[in-house]
């Protein structure tokens, strides 16, 4: 009789006893370039090497294959394996080999590792693995020999993985089951159709936790394959055929009771009684459980904290968990925490407000999208144990949910039914906390089919809360720091008028890619009498809250100086000084510039900054302008000179500062090139024309630095929108004014703001005569967008508003042009002051 007649070997009958097949695998998955790209830890216990030894080597160099080991590692192919095949989805005679149990060796793992075979395949294959020898240099021990059950699917579809192989170790299996060789039970790998065996609906829902951690995508697509492929199953020459389930931690105590060999003619009927274990054996399970835990906390502690961005590090503690730990993980954070704001303020109480920040299970997608909303945000009940975790600080653990607390749970949260999620599981809640602090916790569940949570799991979910929460609370630090960062930033930056008299203006800041996001670099526009605008742009050397306090303190000083309209030598100079007085650390370049609309003017001076492009409008050419090039900020000693640069309406003037230009490896000469090129280049609107150039300049990579750039489109006011004139200091002139500013403004055609341009020039210009020295007064009248009135007189003092009392003749005037007028101001320049306002062409505030 042969051996396929010696037992009934029918897919699945007894297989109902799953702890037979219960085994440690070993879990490989090889690329098409035949190198190991996953290497599980069964894998490392199994032969010897680990995963940062395996990963990227060749699979030929490191499994039971023919030809392909060292003579020490060589497998010995054992031609009885494969007559677990007779009969099944992948029957060898169907593939060439005979089918009939002859020693027909049937094909090999070299040949599945080679891609020359397109169907599963399982065999057996003897290791002699060399001992480690004694540490007193005693002598050479006996060579381990090793007995490898392995199960090979090819894979296919898209991404590199083409062969995934399960092995393992048949001598562990047979004594286990209380054989001492192969001549008291044989064992054999082989495969069937999963819908065949019992129960087969669990089988394919637990099959993922054989994979090793991998992505979904490619977990979901390796075991539809295996399904369609063949379950692997264990065929035992006493017992029946039984499906491998996975393994991991201490197995159920729960088991077949062995027979005596006596018995074994026939089967007897069997009941789930205590398993009888070896000397020894529990404490080595134990122990093995104790280390796969300790494995995983290793692997998720490498795998998490990969990035500082907040969002990304919750995906990565979430998912951490699933299917290796738990069949369901849910993370929970205080709204503080995933806002990014300071450090939570005490413990969490009922009225504390919770996010769910991420769900990760391995049910059937979108089942719980409904029941627990990612993005929810809600307070937990009291007498919850979710509450319970909540405010103690310490993980929560229920074996098993039982229906009647189920309920209980349940009844606690309004218009939600959490019966189907969480009866019969094992749940357990651990807290994320940080300094002592409760962050959050994350909900922890196994589905029925599972071993339930114990004290151990309780020890590993908290150790694995408390890495995560350390990961999560350096994610929440750098996202409150970036936030800061940013805010300081913002605030720094100005808030630039697009039209200035004369003038487009557009901008861009980019901040630092490398070196964090706050920096030194800076831009502005200051708006001058005479119609005039200031532009300038400025870089503090170094980066960081240093720079940024540095930057707001010489921005702020030239806007002061500008105002005061100190020439843009002499303004650098003070700046320079100013510089030097705060400390000897503080450097930075500037190039400071003055548009003068009306004379068509540009006047500029550089302190040691990257020179301004000139784009023409009349032909489109641009240039680099030939500047005096003084010595950064803070220098001292170096004197600055101005220069004063002919412009056409039309012409564009670009600013930037060196992070544009300057690439790691790179001359600035050609990001200078560069910047001429991109500036040259026609656009629709400004904003258009600066994102040219910052696309044409960022296309280079390397750049770490910010970036400002500032671009004016030099417009010009036409003769015919300015109105000069020169009045006599005689209080007679103040009717004058009035007269030529109405006639001015109807020539124009603009009558709507004619009733309040002559109230506010007559309480100017009275100003002017009561208390100038000189014996000439001016008067100018600019029409731009708006209106822009300028009185100027000899007397360098500026006005200032008084407080008039009911009976007081003087002092109301100034008051009243404040009231009325857009915006207001006055500048001394030498021995001569200017009192401006604007107002609306169409005459409104």
């Amino acid at each position: 009789m042969d051996r396929g007649s010696e037992r009934d070997t029918t897919p699945g009958r007894g297989a109902a006893d799953t702890d037979a097949g219960r085994i440690p695998l070993a879990v490989i998955v090889v690329d098409r370039g035949g190198l190991v790209s996953h290497w599980s830890s069964g894998a490392r216990r199994l032969f010897g090497v680990t995963r940062e030894e395996a990963v990227g080597r060749p699979a030929g160099d490191l499994l039971p294959v023919s030809g392909a080991l060292p003579d020490q590692l060589r497998g010995e192919a054992m031609p009885d394996a494969y007559e677990a095949y007779d009969g099944e989805p992948n029957d060898p005679a169907e593939h060439g080999g005979s089918g009939d149990g002859d020693l027909d060796p049937g094909p090999d793992l070299e040949a599945s590792l080679g891609g020359r075979t397109s169907f599963a395949t399982a065999g057996r294959a003897r290791l002699t693995m060399p001992r480690q020898g004694e540490p007193d240099g005693g002598p050479e021990p006996d060579p381990e020999r090793l007995d490898v059950l392995w199960w090979a699917y090819p894979l296919v579809g898209p991404g590199p993985a083409r062969l995934l192989v399960l092995a393992a170790d048949a001598v562990r299996l047979r004594a286990e089951r209380g054989y001492d060789d192969e001549t008291a039970e044989r064992i054999a790998p082989g495969f069937a159709r999963h819908t065949e065996l019992p129960a087969f609906d669990e089988l394919e829902r637990r099959l993922p936790e054989i994979l090793p951690n991998m992505g979904p995508g490619l977990s979901g697509r390796i075991v539809s394959q295996v399904l369609e492929l063949g379950y692997p199953v264990l065929e035992f020459s006493q017992f029946e055929r039984v499906p491998v389930t996975p393994y991991w931690g201490v197995p159920r105590r729960l088991g077949r009771t062995l027979a005596d060999p006596a018995e074994n003619v026939v089967p007897r009927q069997r009941t789930p009684v205590a398993r009888t274990v070896p000397l020894g054996a529990e404490r080595d399970l134990e122990y093995v459980a104790v280390r796969e835990r300790l494995e995983f906390l290793n692997e998720v502690s490498s795998g998490i904290g990969s990035s500082l961005d907040l969002g990304e590090t919750i995906r990565e503690v979430t998912s951490a968990a699933v299917p290796r730990f738990a069949d369901f993980a849910g993370t929970h954070l205080r709204a503080a925490v995933l806002a990014g704001e300071g450090f939570p303020d005490g413990p969490p109480d009922a009225s504390t407000v919770m996010f769910r920040v991420w769900v990760e299970h391995n049910d059937e997608p979108g089942r719980w999208d409904d029941t627990v909303p990612v993005g929810e945000a809600f307070a937990f009940p009291e007498h919850t144990p979710f509450y319970q975790c909540m405010v103690t600080g310490d993980p929560v653990l229920v074996p098993k949910v039982t229906d009647e607390l189920s309920e209980r749970i349940s009844g606690q949260f309004e218009k939600r039914d959490l019966r189907p999620l969480i009866g019969g599981r094992s749940l357990l809640i651990v807290p994320l906390k940080a300094r002592n602090v409760v962050l959050g916790f994350m909900v922890l569940m196994r589905r029925p089919d599972r071993p339930e949570f114990d004290d151990m799991d309780r020890t590993t979910g908290a150790e694995l809360a408390a890495r995560a929460g350390l990961v999560l609370d350096n994610a929440r630090m750098y996202t409150y720091q970036e936030n800061v960062a940013d805010t300081l930033q913002d605030s720094m930056l100005p808030q630039v008028t697009p039209r200035m008299a004369g003038c487009d203006v557009a901008t861009r800041y980019l901040p630092g890619t490398l070196l964090g996001r706050i920096g030194g670099d800076w831009f502005d526009t200051i708006k001058l009498p005479g119609s005039r605008t200031a532009l300038v742009v400025g870089d503090v050397m170094g980066h960081g809250l240093n720079s940024a306090a540095m930057m707001g303190q010489l921005r702020t000083a030239v806007q002061t100086m500008a105002t005061l309209e100190t020439p843009p030598a002499q303004l650098l100079r003070n700046l320079d000084d100013l510089a030097r007085r705060l400390g000897d650390n503080y450097l930075a370049t500037c190039l400071y510039a003055v548009y003068d609309p009306i004379r068509g003017e540009v006047t500029l001076a550089n302190a040691g900054h990257i020179p301004p492009v000139l784009v023409r409008a009349e032909d489109g050419t641009s240039e680099l302008l030939d500047l005096p090039t003084g010595a950064p900020i803070g220098v001292g000693g170096v004197p600055f000179e101005a220069a004063r640069i002919r412009v056409a309406p039309g012409d564009r003037l670009v600013l930037c500062t060196d992070g544009l230009v300057e690439v790691r490896g790179s001359d600035i000469g050609e990001g200078l090139a560069a910047l001429c090129e991109s500036a040259a280049h026609p656009a629709a609107s400004m904003d258009a024309a600066c994102d040219t150039i910052i696309r044409a300049l960022n296309t280079r990579g390397g750049r770490k630095d910010d970036v400002a750039l500032l671009m004016a489109r030099l417009n010009g006011i036409p003769a015919e929108h300015v109105a000069d004139w020169r009045l006599d200091n005689d209080a007679r002139e103040v009717g004058r004014a009035r007269r030529l500013v109405r006639e001015q403004l109807l020539a124009w055609g603009l009558p709507e703001p004619v009733e309040t341009a002559e109230l506010l020039v007559s309480e100017v210009v009275t100003n002017a005569v009561r208390h100038a020295e000189g014996d000439r007064i001016g008067l100018r009248v600019v029409r731009t967008d708006a209106l822009l009135f300028e009185v100027t007189d000899d007397e360098p003092t500026l006005p200032a508003m008084i407080t008039a009392g009911p009976g007081d003749e003087y002092g109301r005037g100034l008051r009243v042009v404040s009231r009325l007028a857009r915006e207001w101001g006055a500048s001394a320049t030498g021995h001569r002051k200017t009192v401006w306002f604007e107002q609306s062409v169409t005459g409104t505030h």
